[in-house]
């Protein structure tokens, strides 16, 4: 049998990280055999490796949930991909569209990379309903950026808080979340504010941040003076904790929070009286819908938004690209499997 490298860990922990040779899978009914071309991390892979997340993983597990690749074999009955055809992968393959799956108990999390095996492999068979088509204007170093980051950016800022032309917005990160947002909000007529560590700024403004604030100055009352006491429109709050409350104050009336990350802790705490008094709506968002990745898609084709890429690894290289993902990045992290 063919064999090809797949990375797996057999227990919790990046010690326990292997790069293995296993047997290319063959498709089932339904499925299609794709091979990977390339993969983003995202800072939940790392989560995963090193602490379980409390998932119910089956070891040996495969961390990684982003990939960009080309259908190579079809399963028995599969249709929707054509040989040859680039895809990427859905986050979350068991969301369609509409609402989330889950209960008011029990909220689903049923991810590739946590529930799901992950994609960090040459080869992946998988069913062909977890995949989409990819842009193209985009190269899979690029294209595969987009199901975690650049979707939940996407869904975040026009699916749920229906960002608009004369918006403002505030991002108060450069991860890459963050620079899809910036990115997205520009195509749609929002000027928007970007705070973050001073040796990010030029970056930030080529890619077009109207202002750059230093997140280590009082970046509040920078807010307030940007926008003449109004407040930010739209805030894609990715840090979370105490930072939510932060975000609540300088909201505008009847705007919008994003409460996408959890960098600074789950238990995220808001004052009562400016969430009141101001009518705002706080939005949890975790990824978004396979319908809503394919409209992002045809927008990335449309708009001609480029992910940034921080920097690329070899396959065998992810401990080095790991390391990276600890000490921050401005944009993403992408794993170069064919390389």
């Amino acid at each position: 049998m063919a064999s090809m490298k797949r990375w797996e860990i057999n227990a919790i922990g990046r010690q326990h990280l292997r790069l293995n040779d296993v047997g290319i899978p063959q498709p089932g009914p339904r499925e299609v055999l794709v091979r990977v071309d390339a993969v983003a991390l995202n800072y939940r892979d790392k989560m995963v490796v090193e602490t379980g997340r409390g998932l119910p993983l089956q070891f040996p597990f495969t961390p990684g949930s982003d990939l960009a690749g080309e259908v190579v074999v079809l399963g028995e009955g599969a249709s929707r991909f054509g040989l040859g055809m680039k895809v990427i992968s859905t986050p979350t393959p068991d969301w369609i569209d509409g609402l989330r799956a889950g209960t008011a108990r029990k909220p689903a999390y049923q991810t590739l990379g946590g529930f799901y095996p992950g994609v960090l492999a040459e080869y992946v068979a998988m069913p062909e309903e977890w995949f989409v088509s990819s842009p193209e204007t985009l190269e899979p170093w690029q294209a595969c950026t987009l199901p975690v980051a650049g979707l939940t950016a996407w869904f975040a800022l026009v699916e749920r808080a229906g960002v608009r032309a004369g918006d403002t917005v505030l991002i108060p990160s450069t991860g890459g979340v963050a620079l899809f947002g910036m990115q997205i909000a520009k195509v749609n007529g929002a000027k928007v504010m970007v705070c973050g560590q001073p040796d990010c700024e030029t970056r930030a403004k080529a890619l077009g941040a109207d202002h750059f604030i230093d997140a280590g100055s009082d970046w509040m009352e920078a807010v307030y003076t940007l926008t003449s006491e109004r407040g930010a429109d739209i805030v894609l709050e990715v840090i979370g904790g105490k930072h939510l409350g932060q975000s609540v104050q300088v909201t505008a009336v009847g705007g919008h929070v994003c409460q996408i990350g959890a960098l600074d802790g789950w238990d995220i705490q808001a004052p009562a009286m400016p969430l009141m008094m101001k009518d705002i709506t706080i939005h949890g968002i975790g990824t978004g819908s396979r319908k809503a990745l394919e409209r992002f898609v045809r927008a990335i084709d449309q708009t001609g938004i480029k992910p940034v890429v921080d920097s690329r690894y070899s396959l065998a290289d992810l401990p080095a690209a790991l390391d990276h993902l600890d000490r921050g990045a401005f944009g993403k992290i992408v794993i170069d499997v064919t390389s």
